[in-house]
Parts: C-alpha cells; sequence; structure tokens
C-alpha cells in the first residue's frame, strides 16, 4: 500500500514539475512569453521577449521565467495538500475518542502539513537561490 502512495505522489510531482515547462515553450525558438516580472535588468516585465534583439538576456530571462512558474505550481499543490492533511488531521483528533493511536496519527498528519508548508515556503525561495547562483543582478 505504501509503495502505491509512493508511486502516486511521485507521479504527481512529475506532472506538476514537467509539464509547466512544456506549456510554456518559446514560441518557434524566437524567445518566449513572460508571465513573471523577474526583476533582472534587461528583461521584460510582460509580453514576448525575443531573441533576436541586441544585447538581449533573453535566454536567462526565459529560464528564469520558467522557474517562476515551476515553483508556483509547486507552492499550490503543497499548500492544498498541507491544507488537506491540517482538515484531515483535525478530524483524527475530534473523532479519537480517547483512542492514542488516533491521536498520534492525528499529530502525524498536522506535522507533516507543517513540514509541508515549511517546503511550500522553500519553493517561494528557489528563484532567488538561482538568480544568486546565475550572478544575476537585478
Amino acid at each position: 500500500m505504501d509503495k502505491k502512495i509512493f508511486l502516486t505522489v511521485a507521479l504527481t510531482l512529475l506532472a506538476v514539475v514537467v509539464l509547466p515547462v512544456f506549456a510554456q515553450t518559446p514560441s518557434e525558438l524566437n524567445g518566449c512569453y513572460m508571465k513573471h516580472n523577474v526583476n533582472v535588468t534587461g528583461c521584460p516585465t510582460s509580453g514576448f521577449c525575443d531573441y533576436n534583439t541586441t544585447n538581449s538576456p533573453c535566454g536567462m530571462c526565459c529560464l528564469l521565467n520558467s522557474v517562476y512558474t515551476i515553483t508556483d505550481w509547486i507552492f499550490i499543490f503543497l499548500m492544498a495538500i498541507s491544507a488537506l492533511m491540517i482538515i484531515m488531521g483535525a478530524i483524527k483528533f475530534t473523532t479519537a475518542g480517547g483512542n492514542p493511536d488516533a491521536v498520534k496519527q492525528g499529530r502525524n498528519y498536522i506535522m507533516y502539513a507543517a513540514i509541508g508548508i515549511a517546503i511550500a515556503l522553500f519553493a517561494r525561495a528557489i528563484p532567488s537561490i538561482v538568480k544568486l547562483m546565475m550572478g544575476v543582478q537585478q
């Protein structure tokens, strides 16, 4: 049973990470549509970033735009799952009826939800870490 849950979660995370990248493929490899303001000099705040313009850092801009999109999806997914786990933990607590195993299971649900929220908040920091690693000036 645990293998099925792990496989389901792994495939879901893979879909959440991979699908936004395919949904945001560059138009005829001439550039990309900027959906996020990546706060980098030379990058457009919205619209189309064209590779053919002189001194355009569009490759970096499109990469950062994809990173923002992926981390947004991860944040939304983890926050939704964490909210459901908090609700499940609360239901376990209220229906435990003095059963120590049910109380422990409710605590575990809430603890795992807190870990999920911490990871989701870390996902919001990933674009800044990528910018730092690339040496991008804002």
